[in-house]
């Protein structure tokens, strides 16, 4: 407790709802519409739709959980507080991938847009692969890893710095996306490009398509931001107002913008360039800018070329702040070293699971050198960190009724079981093998936990795994499906395209049941019952694992 309060609430309703806007408007909307309309043509307009909807039910889960919860990096404790370590390491290992990648992609997406500018140095710094993702060169990473520790450096004097300097970064971009949009559609709309599909020819809706574009085109990466308000839930003003605000505000207006801007893309693209290969011929490093040389409006290119910089940084800052926060989190569950939960008392910043994510922010720069390649990748691990919320905030509702919910979000069963089968549905719709390989990579990280259980002599090991065998053989069932799922999503076409959606509901609604009423009375659950009877008026904030069986005896 008392690093939690170290921690400064310094952050108010509107500043909290920027850094969701912050993280949400990153590097998305410079690629995002470019690379939806590859896989969907004008479809994509209804794939931005589509996962603004599917993530509006998801983020409203966790609104009642950051509210009733109101800690740094909360995103990583609520399964731990639901069902048990195990669940809670699981969970936290996907959602603190997801994010901490984030930092880098949106470093190169800085450098990427460099690589549209006039002088060779800065052409060279990317290499486009048709047909395959690209990559940056050695000095265009060298680049970017000088904004990673810049994104860094704002963050590690003080939370006042950062949410000052984030508001002040995501006004600017609101207005340059929204401008950008209404300009390419005032230089001339070509309507018939909405008849032109993705790979050329007629275009028809293909659905399938659609699906697949909201997984993993960009769409659910970057509305992945609205976890940032929630993540910074303990340094915000009136959590149980802030966050529902932040959160549905963020995605509210992303929406308006992003749907914006994927019209303009469509309409102002001029017609030549569809007509060999549709929307998947064109091929641009820095695609709203070098459409904006395209019809005549360099003022426009000038401008995006500087905003290149400006949107991934505000967005790559936000997430320095939120995966600090995450690993803090994750150290309180038990499962890290005690090291990354210290809190500087001066700043009230997490000082040393920033220097953790710096490190693994490099190696991700690394190892994926370009922005499609690696938002992919962060795309589907966001899509399994979202599998705990839904379940979670139910399974609360059973165990922990007589806490107090500042938030208590109307029709949670229904909206909660939505979120659940969405999530499965996203997850499969992101296709195979990738749907496999991150599942994979969920199993690597286990020994780090099995690790630290060993270390507190398999206290309740059992319990805790009973709590998280429905998440263990949903992963597994998933990814089975996955593979003999339909053609159209990668599969080897064993369940037909059509029965295969059904499909999936059905095990997301099957799964969703059974991870609610595996729930259980955790520790750190009595813990936060005894500790609120004690203090009522005080913020829920559960204790970390080793205090929590202290004042519970187990």
């Amino acid at each position: 407790m008392a690093n939690q309060t170290s921690i400064r609430r310094d952050v108010g309703p509107f500043a909290l709802m920027f850094t969701g806007l912050g993280s949400i408007i990153g590097s998305g909307w410079l690629f995002g519409a470019w690379n939806a309309a590859k896989l969907a043509g004008p479809g994509a307009i209804w794939a931005w739709v589509l996962g603004a909807a599917i993530i509006l039910s998801i983020a409203l889960t966790y609104a009642e959980l950051g509210a009733m919860f109101p800690e740094s990096g909360g995103m990583v404790r609520y399964g731990h507080y639901s069902h048990g370590s195990l669940v809670g390491f699981i969970a936290a290992w996907a959602n603190w991938i997801a994010i901490v990648s984030v930092i880098p992609v949106e470093a190169e997406a800085s450098v990427q847009y460099m690589a549209g500018w006039k002088w060779q140095w800065a052409q060279d710094l990317y290499h486009a692969v048709p047909g395959a993702h690209g990559e940056l060169s050695p000095l265009g990473v060298g680049i970017a890893a000088v904004l990673v520790v810049v994104y860094f450096l704002l963050n590690y004097w003080s939370v006042k710095l950062f949410a000052k300097s984030n508001s002040l970064i995501t006004l600017i971009k609101l207005i340059i996306p929204a401008a950008t949009g209404i300009a390419l559609i005032a230089s001339g709309f070509h309507g018939e490009n909405l008849a032109v599909g993705a790979a050329g020819g007629s275009h028809a809706n293909d659905f399938a398509a659609i699906l697949t574009a909201v997984a993993t085109a960009g769409i659910v990466f970057s509305f992945n931001g609205f976890q940032s308000p929630v993540n910074l839930a303990g340094e915000a003003h009136n959590p149980g107002r802030s966050i529902p605000f932040a959160i549905i505000g963020a995605i509210a207006l992303a929406t308006v913008v992003y749907v914006l801007l994927q019209v303009a893309y469509l309409g102002a693209v001029p017609p030549d360039l569809l007509a060999q290969a549709g929307w998947r011929g064109i091929n641009f490093s820095s695609p709203f800018a070098e459409l904006a040389v395209l019809v005549n409006l360099n003022w426009l290119a000038i401008l995006l070329y500087a905003d290149a910089f400006v949107s991934p940084s505000g967005t790559g800052m936000t997430y320095t702040a939120t995966t600090a926060r995450m690993i803090y989190g994750m150290e309180r569950n038990g499962t890290l070293p005690r090291i990354f939960g210290r809190i500087d008392p001066k700043s009230g910043v997490p000082r040393p699971a920033m220097w953790l994510n710096l490190v693994v922010a490099f190696l991700f720069l690394f190892f994926f050198r370009g922005w499609d390649s690696l938002a992919a990748v962060i795309s589907v691990a966001t899509i399994i960190s979202y599998l705990t919320g839904p379940v979670s905030v139910m399974t609360l509702r059973r165990t922990a009724p007589e806490l107090h919910r500042p938030f208590k979000l109307a029709g949670l069963p229904v909206i909660a079981g939505i979120a659940f089968i969405m999530s499965a549905e996203l997850l499969y719709w992101a296709k195979w093998p990738l749907t496999g390989q991150i599942i994979l990579l969920m199993v690597v990280a286990l020994p780090v936990y099995f690790y630290y259980t060993a270390k507190h002599g398999w206290h309740e090991f059992g319990r805790h795994l009973k709590g998280a065998w429905w998440l263990i053989a949903y992963l597994v069932t998933l990814a089975v499906v996955s593979k003999i799922g339909s053609a159209k999503f990668g599969g080897l076409d064993y369940i037909p395209y059509g029965y295969d959606l059904g499909v999936v509901a059905v095990i997301g609604l099957v799964f969703y049941l059974w991870g609610v009423k595996s729930g259980w009375r955790t520790p750190a659950i009595e813990a936060e019952r005894e500790q609120a009877a004690r203090h009522p008026d005080a913020l829920q904030i559960p204790p970390d694992e080793e205090e929590a069986e202290k004042i519970t005896g187990h």
